[in-house]
């Protein structure tokens, strides 16, 4: 594959959102995802820094996009206190194309710290005419594409809940059958379980219904 024809650092990165707002009084806030997109057709490598490094823990900070593809990578904000209410951090995007060192593109991200989501007013003009710049470099094409990738984890993730339900059912047949030692009835001497066995399947049962109640 041929190398892009782009000057060094003029390779337009698309990112979302253009900043990273957190809020001291908002624990949900304090982990965001920041998303990275290849409209391109050719791979791209990327990296972010950042100009506090000892504030945030970037999840994954080095790694590769696929053509047309995107990424989520997870900041979070390690230092939530008011020292830091107002400053303005910056996380900078640096891309190459896959393979090869010249630099093609750069994009600075802020990150500000909040006392209150109620004390700000975040226009999101900036987001749309991101997106409305990554509609012209083929956006339906990634969406489809992340939309497929959604559809195989939906998938997985309900054969994973049958799986879940037949083991429950498995393990309370196995308890409600007679024990060995007990007296012999209409059931044949190998549906007789022993106490090691039940033992196993009452443990089993209890994870799989912590597994039921947490999905």
């Amino acid at each position: 594959m041929q190398s892009p024809n782009f000057v060094e650092e003029k390779l337009p990165v698309f990112s979302f959102p253009s900043s990273l707002n957190f809020y001291s009084d908002d624990h949900s806030s304090h982990k965001q995802i920041l998303t990275l997109y290849n409209p391109y057709d050719f791979p791209l490598k990327f990296k972010v820094l950042s100009t506090a490094p000892q504030k945030f823990t970037v999840v994954d900070p080095e790694g590769s996009i696929r053509p047309q593809c995107c990424i989520d990578i997870i900041v979070r904000h390690n230092d939530i206190t008011q020292n830091n209410y107002g400053v303005t951090d910056k996380f900078r995007i640096q891309v190459q194309e896959y393979g090869h060192h010249q630099l093609l593109g750069k994009k600075d991200i802020s990150a500000t710290l909040y006392p209150s989501k109620l004390d700000t007013n975040i226009s999101s003009s900036d987001e749309s005419e991101q997106f409305e710049q990554l509609s012209k470099q083929s956006l339906p094409m990634v969406q489809a594409r992340q939309y497929s990738i959604n559809g195989v984890q939906g998938r997985s993730n309900s054969g994973l809940s049958v799986i879940v339900i037949l083991a429950a059912i498995v393990c309370v047949i196995a308890l409600m059958l007679p024990t060995k030692g007990d007296p012999v009835g209409s059931l044949p001497l190998y549906l007789h379980l022993s106490v090691h066995q039940k033992l196993i399947a009452a443990y089993t049962l209890g994870l799989v219904t912590m597994v039921i109640f947490r999905t």
